[in-house]
């Protein structure tokens, strides 16, 4: 039998590439007796990896052979944001795009300004954006950051979309700050009125809905609350 680190190496090492924008939609993936031969393993081992990223959504398969999907349904998750974030500075995939539709110096709510250890009446920055590839929308998000960041980084207040891709880079530059700790939450729940109209669903659809919190020694950088399209896959790798 083939063993289970083998297949699941197999299946991240293509999905990798294909987050990576390495292996682009429509690319053509070698043949399972190419993969076998270079991973030196049987057919069935590649054939379990292959059928692992057909169910995730992310290849799709012919009679002529085995395909990047054209229209993808997977996303970064808040992990594979911060590795892109800390390697090519920016936190969007390969030929994905944003818009940004709100972005300002607000009060609020309780919670997040606990979590910033603000006190009461403290502003914040808030900027709410919408992530796509193509016609695809692929995540909703509201982003927060500490309020003195955006006299460093003005753009923290520009709506221009070709001004957000890279701003988390641009935060860390400005300030000086590393993010030494991270962590995600995530949980399924219906869409509301907002997250609905962003994502060009119904009110009431399934969502996967989480928030990323990035810190260091002085506090939080980065706070960020998203939600993802029904059926879309997310994933990360970590050691065991």
């Amino acid at each position: 039998m083939p063993s289970e680190k083998t297949f699941t190496k197999i299946a991240d090492d293509f999905r990798q590439r294909i987050l990576s924008g390495e292996l682009e939609p429509g690319a053509k993936l070698p043949t399972n007796r190419e993969i076998a031969g270079s991973w030196q393993v049987a057919a069935a081992t590649v054939s379990r990896a292959l059928q692992a990223l057909q169910v995730e959504g992310y290849i799709r398969t012919t009679p002529r052979g085995t395909y990047v999907a054209d229209d993808p349904v997977w996303t970064l998750s808040a992990r594979d944001r911060l590795d892109r974030v800390q390697r090519v500075k920016t936190f969007l995939a390969e030929g994905e795009t944003s818009r940004v539709t709100a972005a300002e110096l607000v009060t609020p709510p309780l919670y997040v300004g606990e979590i910033f250890d603000l006190n009461t009446g403290d502003q914040i920055v808030r900027r709410e954006w919408l992530a796509g590839r193509g016609k695809t929308r692929t995540v909703f998000a509201v982003t927060w950051y500490p309020a003195h960041f955006a006299a460093l980084v003005p753009d923290l207040l520009n709506i221009s979309p070709g001004r957000n891709h890279g701003l988390s880079a641009r935060v860390l530059e400005a300030t000086g700050r590393t993010i030494t700790h991270a962590r995600d939450d995530m949980h399924a729940r219906e869409a509301d009125a907002r997250e609905a109209s962003a994502l060009g669903l119904a009110i009431g659809s399934p969502v996967l809905a989480g928030a990323h919190r990035w810190s260091d020694s002085e506090g939080v950088i980065e706070y960020g609350e998203w939600c993802l399209p029904p059926r879309f896959t997310i994933g990360y790798e970590y050691q065991p």
